[in-house]
């Protein structure tokens, strides 16, 4: 209460993102506070779980905060599955969750030919002042082929991806065209007469990046990065840019991708296909023969891709040192080499991390699992994608307007958090490996050389798995701290405009710039905050679709004996991932209690056995026998196999030397 004018002080409003419990009870998560606004259902003002919300905080005299929330400011999800019921004179939607989510009204005009009890689509339309259930319509009614379909479309949807477009995207879309005409021709430097080609994954559709190569001297050679100028077919104001934005990635699941612009923009019109000439927006490097930048620029091109590779190809070709186009792509992988050393070198930090890819049938069933390599061919593209990346952003980064930095959506990644690392590095010293902390360059030279120590030791997974959990999740922002995973001080995502819309921003700020034809966008923050949580919940469709793909894959193997190696561990019990399969699953505590009384201990990251001393550590192997896989939870259930002196039998053996029997007085 104010003592001025007696009168009590607003309580304030703050943004977050609303998460609900199976239980129904809410918590709104706001980024900077270190608790959760407890929020009750009746205080949910037609928010659902996972919108962003403005909540009002409630005084509750100094117990737990709460909050009542006053607006809906962003909606994670707009499209449901669950089942349609029909009435003579309404019908009503109940979508499926695993946290309570209210049943839509649907008006029997918005039917789209569904009749009872059919599986639907439906899309969330408006939730009006008064009205006790939100409106939908029915997009569609599923024809699943199968359960693997339909279970990969609910992961879209419930992570707030549309499965199809708009009939409105789609006709604009199909309205372009790539007919190049005298005025654009004028405005593009042409490079369609300089070797060209493309190197992508086998069953890649969309071409977004393509290297050209010319020699200029004995050891100075002319290096063109050539992106897919999307941005000149997907204009502000357009129904495909809206959309684009909204979905702001595209999603990619085992057996499909849900994509961020339609398939005449992705996989046509801006795909750089080989035999075609196509819209760029390129970075032009004179590089010398050991790797030293002299000069770029930066500007709209045509392109004509002269040959089409995959990275087995290519992977080929610098193994044997033959092949197509051979002298090029060996001197490309030579400056690829020294730019990847130079990178280490000023304190960029060398993770790997195990990605699965899955062989399936016609029908979407895995038939195996394939562990993706990181070759030479692919740290090729990688590293003149990095090298376009950060000179686009370093030109932005000096641009000033009003004395002020442009509005520009940079990648950042920030530095390791103080409290994460300081029980990693405890953790690594039980190993016998040091750390310097006294700075970030040191910090990082510490994890490479880490890195390099560990590698082929029993340690290895444990240690990589858990420094790359102390990492900062990288986001997008217009505030440049620069890049400390990869070393950068300036860093953008330029290279990706097919499946990235922050990518499309950048391509037009770019433009903006060039053509000295500046206007700030006040609203670039926030955009890329919106693109960062897009980014994660596809990063979460991701996990879930793959996690499904390995319970389908490992329910034919269900009682069979597995090697597996412990790659996390809770207080009830701990999870392995099999050596062969690369599939992770539970190893329940309760199941354990035979042998012996286990607790936590997070500075071990380990079960630990009260009586026999028996550890389960991160990183240890383990042999396992695999006892349920449930699809519906995407969930696998291990039971642990002793060893050949079982645990029950040292407990046994620890008891009686703790209390042994009194001789025999006789």
């Amino acid at each position: 209460m104010s003592k001025k004018t007696g009168k009590k002080k607003p309580t304030p409003s703050v943004k977050g993102t609303l998460e609900i419990t199976r239980s129904g009870m809410g918590y709104v998560i706001v980024e900077g506070r270190d608790k959760d606004l407890l929020v009750r259902p009746q205080d949910f003002n037609k928010a659902m779980d996972g919108d962003i919300v403005r909540v009002k905080i409630k005084d509750t005299h100094g117990k737990r905060l709460e909050g009542v929330i006053e607006d809906v400011l962003e909606r994670k999800q707009t499209e449901f599955i669950g089942n349609i019921h029909v009435s003579e004179n309404f019908a009503f939607f109940a979508p499926d969750s695993q946290k309570p989510l209210p049943d839509f009204y649907i008006n029997l005009k918005n039917l789209n030919g569904a009749k009872d009890n059919e599986r639907v689509v439906v899309k969330f339309l408006n939730w009006e002042k008064g009205a006790k259930k939100p409106e939908g319509k029915v997009v569609s009614v599923l024809d699943s082929v199968n359960a693997s379909d339909l279970a990969m479309k609910e992961i879209i949807i419930q992570n707030g991806f549309p499965l199809e477009f708009s009939q409105k995207v789609l006709e604009e879309a199909e309205s372009l065209n790539d007919i190049i005409e005298e005025k654009e021709l004028a405005k593009r430097k042409d490079y369609r007469e300089e070797l060209t080609f493309t190197i992508d994954p086998a069953d890649a559709k969309d071409f977004d990046d393509a290297l050209s190569i010319k020699k200029l001297s004995e050891h100075e050679y002319e290096i063109g990065v050539h992106i897919a100028d999307v941005s000149h077919f997907v204009l502000p104001g357009m129904a495909m840019d809206e959309e684009g934005y909204t979905r702001a990635t595209s999603v990619y699941l085992p057996d499909r991708v849900n994509p961020m612009l339609p398939e005449k923009i992705s996989n046509e019109l801006c795909s750089l296909r080989p035999k075609e000439d196509k819209f760029t927006f390129s970075v032009i490097f004179k590089i010398t023969s050991k790797g030293k930048v002299k000069e770029y620029w930066l500007g709209k091109t045509f392109i004509h891709s002269d040959h089409r590779f995959n990275y087995d190809e290519v992977q080929q070709i610098i193994d044997d040192r033959q092949g197509v186009y051979s002298e090029e792509i060996l001197l490309l992988n030579s400056l690829a080499r020294i730019f990847r050393n130079e990178r280490f070198k000023n304190g960029a930090i060398n993770f790997s991390s195990t990605e699965v890819k899955f062989k399936l049938d016609e029908s979407g069933k895995p038939l195996g699992i394939i562990v993706k390599e990181s070759k030479e061919s692919h740290q090729l593209i990688e590293e003149f994608m990095l090298l376009a990346n950060r000179t686009v952003a370093a030109h932005v980064a000096k641009i000033r307007v009003d004395k002020k930095p442009i509005p520009f959506p940079y990648r950042v990644h920030d530095t390791p958090d103080e409290e994460k690392l300081k029980p990693f590095v405890a953790f690594a010293r039980k190993f016998g490996y040091k750390f310097d902390m006294n700075n970030e360059e040191e910090t990082a030279k510490s994890f490479n050389q880490l890195m390099i120590d560990v590698h082929g030791k029993p340690e290895q997974h444990v240690l990589e798995q858990l420094g790359i959990r102390t990492m900062s999740k990288a986001i997008y922002t217009i505030e440049n701290i620069g890049h400390y995973g990869l070393g950068f001080n300036d860093y953008c995502h330029f290279t990706s405009p097919i499946r990235r819309y922050p990518d499309i921003m950048v391509h037009r700020v770019l433009h903006e710039i060039l053509e000295n034809n500046i206007h700030p966008d006040n609203k670039m923050e926030q955009k890329c905050i919106h693109c960062s949580q897009k980014e994660r919940s596809a990063m979460e469709a991701e996990r879930a679709g793959n996690k499904y793909k390995q319970v389908e894959f490992m329910m034919d193997k269900l009682g069979e004996d597995m090697e597996g190696v412990i790659s996390g561990v809770s207080s009830f019990g701990f999870w392995v991932e099999t050596v062969n399969e690369k599939c992770e699953g539970l190893v329940s505590i309760k199941d354990l209690y035979d042998y012996d009384d286990f607790r936590h201990d997070d500075t071990e990251y380990a079960l630990v056995g009260m009586r026999t001393g028996k550890k389960f550590r991160m990183g240890d192997k383990v042999q396992i026998k695999l006892v349920a896989a449930n699809l519906e939870k995407r969930q696998l259930d291990f039971e642990w196999i002793p060893g050949l002196e079982s645990l029950k039998q040292k407990a046994v053996n620890a008891k009686k030397k703790k209390n042994p029997k009194k001789r025999n007085q006789n």
